[in-house]
């Protein structure tokens, strides 16, 4: 019998990532209560209308008092702010903890706000699709993924431990992890990705070789590998904004490699191409 139990959450930002995990903790019957924030009248009516959350409100103070656990789900460049206005509204020993794929920016815009009665755990479910919103959202999104944790000198290990087993009961694999070590992770396979994807996406759509936009004959290969460029573009500028340096390194170290390739192909060696495949498919193989 599951005896955990999040009396109140507050969701803001109710979207794929903070409603999925709203849906599934009610699943596991961990929560009481969910309140999402928000900005957008119509997606908090989406999210009470499917069953993501019990209540909304668009002012921000409202929504966390008496949140006994707070998740931002917001921006990466927004997260300071939001929670610097939520904080004077924070009850005595809440836990406000995040969504967001960069940590050392997070920790360092949240910390100076920090109260000494109120807790924060850093965290980065390793999940999610190219859709947002609250109608992209589903309970079972973090079964079977990763959720990194990193916790700086100044959280408590009760905290830590509340938020581990939140993620937990989700289906999550938790992982507690460096800060840095985070950045520079994430940097190479999930940020850069997106870079590329992006960037093949425009590169071939300003083909101009005919009149015609060619993307329109792309077929699944094309549209699977570049799927992660219809991502949110703030959510993305933000990423790419506060994990400038390890993102720089990861572009750099693609850049040495695609030159690699081009070469090979440019000197019309079958030998080093071939080689060059099998290296990534070995590679690849390896992951599954």
């Amino acid at each position: 019998m599951n005896t955990f139990c999040i009396d109140k959450l507050a969701v803001v930002g109710v979207g794929l990532i903070g409603g999925s995990l709203a849906l599934a903790l009610k699943e596991a019957g961990a929560v009481g209560h969910v309140v999402g924030v928000g900005r957008g009248l119509s997606n908090l009516e989406t999210a009470l209308k499917l069953g993501v959350v019990d209540s909304f409100t668009q002012d921000l103070a409202e929504g966390v008092a008496n949140a006994d656990v707070v998740f931002l789900a917001t921006p990466v460049r927004s997260l300071g702010t939001v929670a610097e206005q939520a904080m004077p509204h924070l009850k005595p020993g809440a836990i406000i903890t995040d969504g967001g794929s960069v940590k050392q920016a997070v920790i360092d815009a949240i910390e100076p706000h920090l109260r000494a009665d109120v807790h924060f755990v850093p965290g980065h479910p390793i999940a999610g699709t190219e859709n947002s919103g609250a109608e992209a959202a589903f309970g079972t999104l973090y079964r079977d993924r990763r959720c990194i944790l990193t916790p700086t000198e100044r959280t408590a290990e009760e905290a830590l431990e509340r938020i581990r087993q939140m993620w937990q009961l989700v289906g999550s694999q938790v992982v507690v992890m460096d800060v840095e070590k985070h950045d520079r992770v994430l940097a190479a396979i999930s940020h850069l990705p997106h870079m590329v994807a992006y960037a093949l996406v425009n590169a071939v759509g300003a083909y101009d070789r005919y009149d015609e936009s060619i993307l329109e004959y792309s077929a699944g290969g094309f549209r699977d590998f570049t799927r992660i460029a219809s991502s949110d573009p703030t959510m993305w500028r933000d990423i790419a904004q506060t994990n400038r340096e390890a993102l720089l390194e990861m572009m750099e170290q693609f850049e040495t490699f695609f030159a690699e390739l081009k070469e090979d192909v440019a000197s019309d060696s079958g030998e080093r191409l071939f080689e060059f495949f099998r290296r990534s498919k070995q590679s690849r193989d390896g992951i599954l």
